[in-house]
C-alpha cells in the first residue's frame, strides 16, 4: 500500500464528486468531505513537526488516534509495556515530552511496581540543596593530553552516517552545537553533515579506519592527522567492540553505498565496505597502547581513548597491565553495555553475547582502581541511558559521564518501528531514501535534541539536590538502593562496591576473583598465563 494512497484517493474522489455535482446537488457534501481530506493531506506533507504525517499524510492520523485511546483500553487488554517492546512506551513518552518542552509531570504517583524485586531508587536528604546550574561538566584528558576537553556529562552516543540519514545526523549535531555537548560520529567517519552542524565531535575509529585509511584498508597517519586537526574534533575514540554485537565485524554492500557515504568513509564506489572484527593495526595489549599513543601524538595532544563491551575480563586486565608497562595511559574508556542498540545485529549476538552495562562498568572501574590508574582515566557509560535516574545510577557505580543513542534518536522522532535495516524507516531517521528522510525537518528536530539534553540535565540537577549533593559526580553506590525480595533491600555498595585503591598491585585477595584474573593477564599478549 502506497504511503500516499489515502491522499491520492482523496484527490481523485474530490474530482469525481465535483463531476457528480452536474447530476445531483447533494454531492456538494462529498465534495466538502474529500476536499477537506485533501487539504489535510497537503498540510501533513508540508508541516514540520510530525515526521509520521510528512511520510504518511492522512493515514498517519490513525496512529495518533490509537495512541490517544490506548490508556483507556490498556487495562482491558492486560498489556505489559516491558514485554511487548524492547523499550517501554513510558520511557519513550518521557523523552518525547522533554524533547518537545512539554509538561512531564504525572498524577497518581509512581508508574513503577515498587514492591517488585529489582526496583531501584536514589536515597534523598532531609536537607536538600537547590542547584541553580545544570551545565554539568567533566574534564577529559590525562597527564599526557595537551588539549583536554570539558565534556558534558550527557552526550550523543555513536551512530554512523549511513545507518543514520543525512537529516538525522545534521539534526543531532546542530542540537549538540546549540547545547554545548558532544556528538560521537560512530565508525562511519566524519560526514559533511557533521561538519555542517558545527557541534563538538568525538571521532570514532573502528577497525575500518574510515576517513583515515589507505585503499587497502590500513591506517593512514597523514589522513588521520589532517582529520584530527579539525577544531570540531574534541576527542578520538578507538572502537574495539559495541554492546549490540561485540566481536562481530560488518559488511556494507556496494549497493547501499552512496557517493556521500563513500566520501565520509573514504572508500571507493562499487565495492563492498568491510569492517573487520579485529583491528589490523595491533594484536597485543602493548601494541594497542602504542597505537593510542600514536593517535594522541598525531592529533596534537587531543584526548584519546577506547570503547568496548567487556568480554573476557582478563583481556581488559591485559590492557591495564600494558598501560602500566608502557606508561601510555588512555585519557578515557567508554564502557558499552550489551543492551546497547544497533541498526542490525544477529539475534544471538543481540541477546547472548557481551556483558551488560552495570556489570561491565563496575568491573572496569574496580580494575582501574586496583591498578592505581582510576584517577588518570575518565570512564563513559553507554547503553539505554535515557533519564536522569539512569545517569545518576551510572555515575554512582563509577562512570564520569554517560552517552545515549536511543534517547536522542527518540528526540528526533524515532518511533521504534525496528525497520532500521530495511531502508524503510517511516520517520526518516534510519534511511538513505531521500523521500523518506525529508520527513525529518532539521531545524525542528535539532531544537528537540537541544531541549531533551537541557531538560534531562535540569531533572538531574533536581535529583542531585534532593540527595543533598552539589554535583552528579558526587553520587556513590550507597546512594542507590535496590529491592531484592518482598521485604529485603540492599545498597549499591553491597552489590557493586568500590574496591580498594591499588589492591591488585599489592596482591590482595578479593572475593570477586579480580586477583585471580589479574595474575593470568599479561601485557604482551591477550592469551592467558597458565597457572598451575
Amino acid at each position: 500500500m502506497s504511503r500516499y494512497s489515502l491522499l491520492y484517493a482523496s484527490v481523485a474522489l474530490t474530482l469525481l464528486s465535483l463531476i457528480a455535482l452536474f447530476w445531483s446537488g447533494w454531492m456538494i457534501l462529498f465534495v466538502a468531505l474529500f476536499a477537506a481530506l485533501t487539504a489535510l493531506g497537503i498540510y501533513d506533507l508540508t508541516q514540520p513537526s510530525h515526521s509520521i504525517l510528512r511520510n504518511y499524510p492522512i493515514m498517519g492520523h490513525l496512529r495518533f488516534l490509537f495512541e490517544g485511546i490506548r490508556p483507556e483500553i490498556r487495562q482491558y487488554l492486560m498489556e505489559s509495556d516491558q514485554d511487548e517492546e524492547p523499550f517501554s512506551r513510558d520511557q519513550r513518552s518521557l523523552i518525547y515530552q522533554r524533547a518537545k518542552g512539554v509538561e512531564d509531570k504525572r498524577p497518581f504517583g509512581t508508574q513503577q511496581r515498587v514492591y517488585d524485586s529489582g526496583y531501584e531508587w536514589i536515597t534523598h536528604s532531609i536537607v536538600p540543596k537547590h542547584l541553580t546550574d545544570h551545565d554539568f561538566r567533566v574534564r577529559v584528558g590525562g597527564p599526557d593530553c595537551k588539549a583536554p576537553y570539558e565534556a558534558s556529562i550527557y552526550n550523543i552516543s555513536a551512530m554512523s552516517f549511513g545507518s543514520m540519514s543525512a537529516n538525522a545526523i545534521l539534526a543531532l549535531n546542530t542540537g549538540a552545537q546549540k547545547g554545548g555537548f558532544a556528538h560521537d560520529t560512530g565508525e562511519g567517519g566524519i560526514s559533511r553533515y557533521h561538519r555542517e552542524g558545527g557541534g563538538d565531535l568525538i571521532w570514532q575509529l573502528g577497525s575500518g579506519y574510515f576517513g583515515c585509511r589507505t585503499h587497502e584498508g590500513a591506517f593512514d597517519v597523514d589522513k588521520f592527522t589532517q582529520q584530527a586537526s579539525n577544531p570540531q574534533v574534541k576527542m578520538i575514540e578507538v572502537k574495539l567492540s559495541q554492546g549490540a554485537k561485540p566481536g562481530h565485524g560488518g559488511v556494507l554492500p556496494a549497493s547501499k553505498i552512496t557517493p556521500e557515504i563513500a566520501e565520509a568513509r573514504d572508500i571507493p564506489m562499487g565495492q563492498d565496505c568491510v569492517s573487520p572484527a579485529a583491528h589490523p593495526e595491533f594484536s597485543t595489549p602493548i601494541e594497542m597502547m602504542q597505537f593510542i599513543g600514536k593517535l594522541r601524538e598525531n592529533s596534537h595532544g587531543k584526548p584519546v581513548g577506547f570503547k568496548l563491551c567487556i568480554g573476557h575480563r582478563r583481556e581488559f586486565m591485559c590492557m591495564v597491565k600494558a598501560m602500566l608497562e608502557t606508561k601510555i595511559v588512555p585519557d578515557f574508556i567508554v564502557i558499552d553495555g550489551k543492551e546497547g542498540g544497533t541498526g542490525a545485529a544477529p539475534l544471538e549476538f543481540a541477546n547472548h553475547v557481551g556483558m551488560p552495562l552495570v556489570e561491565g562498568l563496575t568491573f572496569a572501574h574496580n580494575t582501574l582502581r586496583g591498578a592505581g590508574l582510576r584517577d588518570q582515566i575518565k570512564i563513559g557509560a553507554s547503553g539505554k541511558i535515557v533519564s536522569s535516574f539512569d545517569i545518576s545510577k551510572m555515575l554512582a557505580l563509577g562512570a564520569d559521564w554517560a552517552n545515549s543513542a536511543r534517547g536522542y534518536m527518540f528526540a528526533i522522532g524515532c518511533i521504534q518501528a525496528q525497520a532500521c535495516h530495511t531502508n524503510h524507516c517511516p520517520v526518516g531517521v534510519a534511511t538513505q531514501d531521500p523521500m523518506r528522510q525529508r520527513a525529518l525537518v532539521v531545524p525542528d528536530k535539532a531544537e528537540r535534541v537541544y531541549r531533551f539534553h537541557t531538560n534531562t540535565l535540569k531533572a538531574l540537577a533536581e535529583m542531585t539536590g534532593a540527595a543533598g549533593l552539589s554535583h552528579p559526580n558526587d553520587f556513590r553506590p550507597h546512594h542507590l538502593l535496590m529491592r531484592e525480595g518482598d521485604r529485603n533491600m540492599v545498597t549499591g555498595q553491597e552489590v557493586y562496591p568500590y574496591l580498594a585503591e591499588e589492591f591488585l598491585l599489592r596482591d590482595e585477595e578479593d572475593e570477586y576473583g579480580y586477583l585471580m584474573r589479574w595474575n593470568r593477564a599479561r601485557a604482551d599478549s591477550f592469551e592467558p598465563i597458565d597457572i598451575e
